[in-house]
């Protein structure tokens, strides 16, 4: 035992003599500058990736992108960026086949995009999944409220890419929706429901967006119910396949080591092998629903508290003042007023944050925290009043010049790899973005003062309009502890599920 403990020690020491002088001359080294082919096709100087000594504190830069777009001759929309530094492209299609379309069968989009690699002629959903995987390819799927997406990463090499594309056309254009595969997807999808009534925040989540939406198509969820899934049938998923998958309503997204004659080729073999059909109607605007608290008796130590109101629809004008505004409330995690004052200074909640969800119609602005059962209403009294003194009163300068820096450190990271950027472009086809619209808001943001800012809160939201769902028990109210530097109650810990 001895002998293999003095091994062990060796071995370990010589590793960490390895480290160490791997991270020396790193340090030696830290100011040499790589060069990276430029993304853009009318700067000269090549793009570079920066060393940390050159920041010196500033923000990195933002990756400029040259976005080509144009339509298929199926009436596609495609947007594209050539990006040579890795061989590789990634590949979004995006489709107006989000849960908003169920009409009166909820679940009926989630299905359908849950169907489309189980099977095509003379595959089965292993076959198709090993077809990937052999050419080093990824293929990927979601359904949501607005959208449905199908994805595939690929090397960009031509005997991998073809096939890749060939195997990606079939799946999203001909798949032939095995009933097995049907039955064992229901199955799971009816598990997560009974696991569902089990978490307190999903059922709060579910009552708030049928109180916030009512009649709307955004009201249900995505998922569908344990009432609605089991009737689905096979011929209304290619019904809907037929309907939501067409070549008119989908945006196609492309990022990677191609040339343009290459994305043209791609996005219309991806196009041609779609069904043919028009994009599907914009979703109408939702009706302001009635504000007022409502509460899902649960047992647990917690209450989960939602807030919500009718926000914005996305590219909305007062985008950027509301990202910023709301980033001082409660959307920069520590810091933020709601953070300061319902957990550093009280230890009421383990954490509670604030968002805008802009979507096709008008998304929800929503906050949400947990806190103990019997703090329950005087927590959810103290962020109405947070608020209410925010709208009111605005953001001081110095905490929108500090929304500022942060943006501008961050922002970077929203292009900082293909896979980010290919996001980007199916989120600006989608709702029809300009394609300057990252460096717009980019602009936009960074040009506020601390007036416009507290003009469009106070003209989105008002503190009187809350559709507020509590899930959680019925118990004996304690007031609040005053605020403190220290507070003597900490939160209960990690949040209930």
């Amino acid at each position: 035992m001895s002998e293999s403990n003095n091994d062990l020690r060796h071995s370990l020491f010589g590793l960490v003599l390895i480290v160490l002088i791997v991270l020396l001359a790193v340090f030696i080294n830290h100011d040499r500058k790589l060069a990276v082919p430029s993304t853009t096709s009318h700067d000269d100087a090549p793009a570079k990736v920066e060393s940390l000594a050159e920041l010196d504190k500033k923000a990195p830069s933002y990756r400029n992108l040259d976005i080509q777009s144009w339509q298929t001759a199926e009436g596609a929309k495609v947007l594209f960026v050539e990006a040579r530094e890795v061989p590789m492209f990634d590949l979004r299609l995006t489709f107006a086949a989000g849960s908003a379309q169920d009409g009166d069968v909820p679940g009926l989009a989630t299905l359908t995009n849950a169907m489309l690699n189980e099977g095509v002629a003379g595959k089965d959903v292993g076959a198709i999944a090993e077809g990937f995987e052999g050419l080093g390819a990824d293929f990927g799927n979601g359904a949501y409220r607005d959208m449905a997406i199908a994805s595939l990463r690929s090397l960009s090499a031509a005997d991998k890419r073809e096939p890749a594309l060939a195997l990606f056309a079939e799946v999203i254009g001909k798949p032939t929706f095995p009933a097995d595969s049907l039955a064992r997807i229901k199955n799971q999808l009816l598990a997560g429901f009974e696991y569902q009534k089990q978490n307190p925040g999903k059922l709060a989540g579910d009552a708030l967006f049928e109180r916030l939406y009512g009649n709307h198509p955004y009201a249900h969820s995505s998922d569908g119910s344990e009432t609605s899934i089991p009737a689905i049938s096979l011929e209304q998923l290619r019904a809907f396949h037929q309907k939501a998958y067409a070549a008119g309503n989908v945006v196609i997204a492309l990022v990677g080591d191609l040339s343009r004659s290459e994305a043209e080729a791609i996005a219309a073999q991806v196009s041609g092998a779609l069904p043919k059909g028009p994009a599907l109607a914009k979703m109408p605007e939702p009706q302001a629903p009635k504000p007022g608290p409502s509460h899902i008796e649960f047992p647990s130590k917690q209450t989960h508290i939602l807030l919500a109101q009718l926000g914005i629809k996305r590219g909305d004008a007062d985008n950027a003042a509301l990202f910023m505004g709301n980033q001082i409330l409660g959307g920069g995690g520590f810091g933020t007023r709601l953070m300061t004052e319902v957990r550093e200074k009280r230890g009421l909640t383990y954490g509670v944050s604030s968002g805008f969800s802009g979507m096709q119609a008008r998304g929800p602005f929503m906050i949400s925290l947990q806190t103990r059962a019997e703090q329950s209403e005087g927590t959810l009294g103290l962020v109405r009043q947070i608020v209410r003194d925010y709208l009111a009163e605005g953001p001081t300068q110095k905490e929108l010049d500090d929304a500022k820096r942060e943006l501008a450190g961050s922002f970077p990271l929203t292009t900082a790899s293909n896979a980010d950027i290919v996001g980007q472009l199916g989120a600006m086809g989608f709702y029809d973005l300009p394609l300057t619209y990252l460096q717009d808001f980019m602009n936009q943001a960074q040009a506020l003062s601390v007036e416009q800012v507290r003009a469009a809160m106070a003209k989105h939201l008002s503190a009187d309009d809350f559709v507020v769902v509590t899930a959680g028990p019925t118990v004996e109210q304690k007031p609040l502890p005053a605020p403190t530097d220290r507070p003597a109650d900490q939160p209960l810990g990690v949040p209930e599920h």
